[in-house]
């Protein structure tokens, strides 16, 4: 890769405590560059969040490396972080842990406006982060209780992209929005961030977004990648088994729908008979 990636993430493993330890994540690699999205996808319970939560640093590493920019990411502590690790933000699943209650959701755009400006990176408005996730200027000035949980999931998106992020690490970002505006908040995250020539970690569970908005694509199954590649590869010539099955489990347009397929998390995997495929 000619240009220093933005997330370089070698051998990450994250277990948690436990009778024994719960392995989450497993020995993953990936990288992500700038001006790419890069795609996790798998079901519930593959590892997704884990290794998202990791990357940012708030889940400490039980092995590998984590690095951004060529720096390594430090776990997250009661002290500020480095202002240069600023340039990694996250949006969360559940916006509702995410924005301050008590505080208006202009005053928390405005704070990733600032942490931009401190890094040195170009000045925007309020104003103009609220029309691009499509809400009013006026809710500026309201708290976070009066808003949909989709027009939550919005605020969260406008302040973290105000930060004018090298790196977004997207935790199903768009699962609180209705089906209308998935594809195209997604889109815009993708725009924003390649505009900035940053880079995009970008998990959920929606294939077909995933498919119009990744550059690559990695299938996670319990804590471990089983597929990796270019997204049209993946999606048209799928070489493992179990990212076959996601794929087959996708409704089909015309509402018919397909039997979903995808194996278990509780069925027993013999990972020595299971050969991941990466490009």
């Amino acid at each position: 890769m000619s240009e220093v990636a933005v997330l370089d993430a070698q051998g990450v493993v994250v277990r948690y405590p436990g009778s024994p330890p719960v392995v989450a994540v497993d020995g993953v690699s990936l990288t992500v560059a700038p001006g790419e999205t890069v795609a996790l996808v798998g079901e519930s319970g593959s590892g997704k969040s884990s290794l998202a939560r990791a990357v940012v640093g708030i889940e400490k590493l039980a092995g590998g490396e984590v690095r951004f920019r060529d720096a390594p990411v430090k776990p997250l502590g009661i002290r500020r972080r480095d202002l240069a690790l600023t340039g990694i933000q996250m949006v969360f699943q559940d916006p509702s842990t995410s924005l301050n209650p008590r505080r208006r959701v202009g005053d928390q755009i405005a704070d990733g406006i600032a942490t931009a400006r401190a890094r040195g990176a170009e000045g925007s408005t309020v104003a103009e982060w609220l029309e691009r996730v499509g809400l009013p200027i006026d809710v500026a000035t309201r708290f976070p209780h009066q808003f949909s949980g989709g027009q939550k999931q919005r605020l969260a998106i406008a302040r973290a992209l105000a930060a004018r992020p090298s790196l977004l690490v997207a935790d199903e970002p768009i699962s609180a929005l209705d089906a209308s505006t998935q594809t195209s908040v997604a889109g815009l995250m993708r725009d924003l961030v390649a505009e900035a020539g940053a880079g995009m970690l970008f998990i959920s569970h929606d294939l077909a977004v995933v498919r119009r908005i990744a550059d690559r694509t990695f299938v996670m199954f319990a804590g471990r990648v089983l597929e990796a590649g270019a997204t049209d590869r993946v999606w048209s010539a799928p070489q493992h088994p179990y990212t076959q099955a996601l794929l087959a489990a996708i409704p089909e347009p015309d509402g018919t729908g397909r039997i979903p397929v995808a194996p278990s998390t509780n069925e027993r995997i013999v990972w020595s008979e299971i050969a991941p495929v990466i490009d």
